[in-house]
């Protein structure tokens, strides 16, 4: 196993709020009507975590929250870290931000009135802090939040600060510690390899070299995040997709398990604000 402690993050959000199928499903008044497999695949999740003794931090949307408490008394009883991962999953950069205090607000408050714990760590539907939502930092603060894990250093259609820092540092002017998601560096570009969909588009052994690489060759800690979603190639298939929206979400659901067993067994992993070199 590798000795290097990691960071562990499942972003708890179920099939039909994902921001690539936003154009069959529609906005948020829409969700119940699809029916709701976030729980029982949380807990399969939950039960792997147990199996090979990780603790992660689960960021948790409040919609989910506030229709499922058990859960997160599950999860937060099972000695993991709660996140905040906004109310209804909307990407910061199409709200004013009075909805985006207003969605966090209210995401917060519900996560801590289940846990009764302050809730201090927040994950951006979609890594949706750009160049262009930087002022959701300063809300954050004012929410207080001490670390959040939304920027991804890479150029992409939906996210993306391509030029961010790789590895965990102190917002410039700001009280919060960022966790960026992580990119392993490939003929001088950044390749991301964090997890979520790239977890699934490439075989396992060239993500396991890629984040040894970090460990090893840049002597840091790399933050993973997967989908409860993620694991369930039973989920219903909605029809109306774009080809690319298709592919994003479908492809290899049914390889994720085991990569993801494999994964626990290669790394060591801890929740975010711990310092990996306490393990």
């Amino acid at each position: 196993m590798n000795k290097t402690a990691n960071y562990l993050t499942i972003d708890v959000e179920d099939y039909f709020q994902v921001a690539a199928l936003k154009e069959v499903v529609g906005p948020h008044r829409n969700w119940d009507n699809y029916p709701a497999r976030v729980d029982n695949n949380t807990k399969t999740i939950l039960t792997l975590l147990d199996k090979y003794n990780v603790k992660a931090t689960f960021f948790i949307v409040g919609w989910i929250a506030e229709r499922f408490p058990r859960l997160v008394k599950d999860i937060h009883a099972a000695g993991h870290d709660i996140g905040c991962h906004s109310y209804y999953h909307r990407l910061i950069y199409e709200l004013t931000p009075k909805e985006f205090r207003q969605d966090t607000k209210a995401a917060k408050e519900i996560l801590e009135q289940i846990t009764g714990q302050p809730i201090l760590t927040y994950r951006a539907p979609s890594y949706s802090i750009t160049n262009n939502s930087l002022w959701a930092l300063d809300i954050l603060e004012e929410l207080g939040f001490t670390h959040d894990s939304s920027i991804f250093p890479i150029r992409h259609d939906r996210y993306g600060i391509p030029d961010a820092p790789r590895f965990k540092y102190k917002i410039p002017g700001h009280n919060l510690i960022e966790y960026p998601i992580s990119t392993s560096m490939f003929i001088g570009r950044k390749i991301p390899v964090a997890g979520g969909g790239y977890f699934r588009l490439f075989p396992y052994w060239f993500t396991k070299m890629a984040l040894k690489k970090i460990n090893r060759r840049d002597g840091e800690s790399f933050i993973f995040y997967i989908h409860p979603w993620e694991i369930d190639p039973g989920q219903p298939r909605l029809n109306g997709l774009s080809a690319l929206s298709k592919f994003r979400h479908y492809n290899n659901l049914d390889q994720t398990v085991s990569r993801f067993e494999q994964l626990l067994t290669d790394f060591t992993f801890v929740p975010i604000g711990q310092n990996p070199a306490a393990y």
